[in-house]
């Protein structure tokens, strides 16, 4: 079975239609722009939670100038709610970068010099923006490749065998099609859970299916509990309404976003005094987010605060959009909301 020539003729019929997507066998040459700025939103997030900030991003910065001149605060808050925050960050010094040298590099290698751009991110510009023909490995081709060759190899070890796999298969002409076929057959039908087998177009050819393993590859290391970090959050408002709120350093956790000050729980400090004089209370719930790699639980400390007050750590704003937070501080915001002392003046 030709297994490349099966998979192009499904994502002929068969594509997802994305914004950031020409349709199958096209002849236009895709924009490397948006190619690069999906790739990167996409990144440990789901397509759904993509689509309608992809359009907010595009409106706002339609180039790749455009979003180079851009303040960085306004990106980080256009920002807000994809996670994963050194992702804005790195897009910002990336487009920067782009626009300095006149356009995006072509080639895998020069992709990879920019900044925040892995191997992934590059391999897929390569392929998708620039037509070249190099194997595009996210999650979702881990599992086509692993199920359709019955690889037994644990994770992470088995990733070479896996991109060798898939390197044997990347046609010269359509490799950008190719790559967005294999993330297509993951996503939609070889699952993790639930593999539509009867539809996929490797159905008859695919090792796991043929010796009853589907479910069983890839083989994944033992999950461990994610550890856990304590910290204390400051939610101050001033009696005029304004909000008391910190724009957290470049070289912290959720560098240049907006939140609460408090402890530096992305350190271990679980306290911290408070960031202006006031009757501080602390709420009887705590606020719970999980991380990748730790899962955090936050004290919830809440002030009412004279209109003179004079801020030992932060800011007073006027007005305050919890959809700017980060996921971890609109929990503490959401938590806060129910405190009489922070109701409307």
């Amino acid at each position: 079975m030709d297994l490349t020539r099966a998979l192009l003729d499904w994502y002929d019929r068969h594509a997802r239609r994305l914004p950031w997507r020409l349709p199958p066998a096209s002849r236009e040459r895709p924009d490397p722009y948006r190619v690069w700025l999906a790739e990167v939103m996409l990144q440990q997030t789901t397509v759904a939670a993509v689509l309608p900030r992809y359009g907010r991003f595009l409106a706002r910065w339609p180039d790749v100038a455009a979003l180079a001149a851009a303040p960085e605060a306004e990106v980080m808050a256009e920002w807000a709610g994809l996670g994963y925050y050194a992702r804005a960050r790195n897009l910002i010094a990336c487009a920067r970068a782009v626009a300095e040298r006149g356009g995006f590099p072509e080639t895998e290698e020069e992709l990879r010099t920019l900044p925040g751009l892995g191997a992934y991110t590059a391999a897929s510009v390569a392929a998708i923006a620039f037509g070249q023909q190099v194997a595009v490995v996210d999650g979702n081709v881990e599992r086509v490749i692993a199920r359709a060759f019955d690889i037994a190899t644990p994770l992470p070890q088995a990733r070479r065998t896996i991109r060798d796999r898939v390197a044997t298969l990347v046609p010269a002409g359509r490799p950008g099609d190719f790559a967005q076929a294999l993330m297509d057959l993951g996503a939609t039908l070889c699952t993790p859970r639930r593999p539509a087998c009867v539809l996929c177009p490797w159905c008859e050819a695919c090792l796991a299916r043929r010796h009853g393993t589907t479910l069983q590859r890839p083989v994944k290391p033992p999950r461990k509990a994610p550890p856990e970090r304590l910290g204390v959050a400051y939610v101050g408002r001033r009696s005029d309404g304004a909000w008391l709120l910190e724009t957290r350093a470049p070289d912290r956790m959720l560098g240049g976003m907006p939140g609460f000050p408090g402890s530096a729980w992305d350190r271990g400090e679980e306290d911290a005094p408070p960031p202006a004089p006031g009757d501080w209370q602390e709420l009887a719930q705590t606020a719970r987010h999980s991380f990748t790699h730790f899962t955090l639980t936050l004290r919830v400390r809440v002030a009412r605060l004279d209109g003179d007050t004079t801020p030992l750590q932060g800011s007073f704003v006027p007005a305050l959009d919890p959809a700017t937070l980060p996921g971890a501080m609109r929990r503490v915001w959401e938590l806060a909301q129910t405190s009489p002392l922070l109701a409307d003046p």
